[in-house]
């Protein structure tokens, strides 16, 4: 088996970018004020990247819009993990019971 000598190359490039992109997080932190503007969209990063993972799987058909709009009702109940927990067991019943 030979290596492309492209190939490998970019494949150690997007390991080193995606090593960098991991350690900025690290070396850039205490940079950041800790009140204001930037506080709050870094404290509502994380439900936003959890809304754009989940959106489109839940326009995707019937069960996954039922089981994403029980599961929003849910939302406001459960913490996290437990809506998170619901929700995949939800999707996972409705999949099997109306396939």
């Amino acid at each position: 088996m030979t290596i492309d000598p492209v190939n490998l190359a970019a494949i150690l490039a997007m390991g080193i970018v995606t090593y960098l992109t991991r350690i900025a997080g690290f070396l850039i932190a205490d940079r950041l004020p800790k009140s204001g503007p930037v506080r709050v969209a870094l404290d509502a990063l994380p439900p936003a990247v959890l809304v754009a993972v989940v959106a489109p799987i839940v326009l995707s058909g019937p069960i996954e819009a039922v089981a994403g709009l029980a599961t929003l009702l849910l939302a406001f109940r459960l913490p996290l993990i437990g809506v998170v927990v619901v929700g995949v067991g939800l999707v996972a019943l409705l999949r099997l019971a109306f396939g």
